[in-house]
């Protein structure tokens, strides 16, 4: 059987009995990284008998007939990756396809999850969401993915690097709209755990002074286009009566794009298109 098994994201009083007793009864354990396997066992107190073997994406290729092998022999193969679900933009899923593939039992032991934790602390609606993993790291592919999900609904979950969070958020603000809510989790579950809830480019701002520790990112879903599509004149009338309420003519904007849902730089540039309104 093979046994996807889910490690702690930061604290190893997070880790499962259960995770204890299959590191302990393995035949095989497979790990992203067998030094931090070695620290997580000692943490937990547990003697890891079986072979350990290394599973992570320079060697999955290679690697993965070899454990579909022993699977194949009747041992219980345990798969663990450095933090979190094993296939979760972690290695796992090719050795999983395998064993499916070979009719063979695949099982899971359930355990902490930056997507799900990060959704729970964000602030933001989690009836609906999507995982979209790492974005692109160069500047034209990832915008081309943040075009395909500016109308996406649900609320969506990244995972970034500390390095490239800035740029990361200013791209999305920049697809999404300024004022798009989202939130920025850091080392989540760790002693320095921090949450940074706002609006994309406010978020962008603050992380132009560099980021640390493992980050995941939360951001809203599409609002609701409004019943109907409105004309330019219904858009800049929506903006003037804004203003005329009393709002300034940058919150007046970012309430009706908001409302009608469009980004406030298409509306502002509507608004003042040729200097009338």
């Amino acid at each position: 059987m093979l046994v996807l098994a889910g490690t702690p994201i930061g604290r190893p009083a997070d880790a499962s009995p259960r995770l204890a007793e299959e590191l302990a009864s393995a035949d095989v354990v497979a790990a992203e990284d067998t030094r931090r396997l070695r620290r997580l066992a000692a943490d937990l107190g547990v003697v890891v008998r079986g072979r350990v073997v290394s599973y992570f994406e320079g060697n999955e290729a290679q690697r993965t007939p070899q454990l579909l092998e022993a699977l194949q022999a009747g041992e219980r193969v345990l798969l663990v990756t450095d933090a979190g679900m094993p296939s979760v933009s972690d290695p796992g899923y090719r050795l999983v396809a395998a064993a499916v593939e070979s009719d063979l039992d695949v099982t899971s032991v359930p355990g902490p999850s930056a997507v799900l934790t990060a959704l729970a602390v964000s602030g933001l609606p989690v009836d609906r969401f999507c995982f979209e993993g790492f974005l692109p790291r160069k500047a034209g592919e990832r915008a081309r993915r943040l075009a395909e999900l500016a109308a996406e609904p649900r609320t969506m979950v990244f995972f970034e690097a500390p390095h490239r969070t800035a740029a990361a958020l200013a791209a999305l603000a920049e697809a999404f709209g300024d004022d798009r809510p989202g939130a920025v989790c850091r080392e989540l579950t760790k002693t320095h755990e921090e949450v940074r809830r706002g609006g994309l480019a406010e978020l962008a701002a603050w992380a132009a002074d560099g980021v640390r520790g493992e980050v995941t990112l939360v951001v809203a879903g599409a609002p609701p286009a409004a019943d109907g599509p409105l004309d330019t004149a219904g858009l800049r009338a929506a903006v003037a009566a804004a203003e005329a309420a009393g709002a300034t003519t940058k919150d007046a904007v970012a309430e009706v794009a908001r409302a009608a849902g469009i980004r406030r730089r298409d509306l502002y540039d509507l608004v003042h298109e040729k200097g009338t309104r």
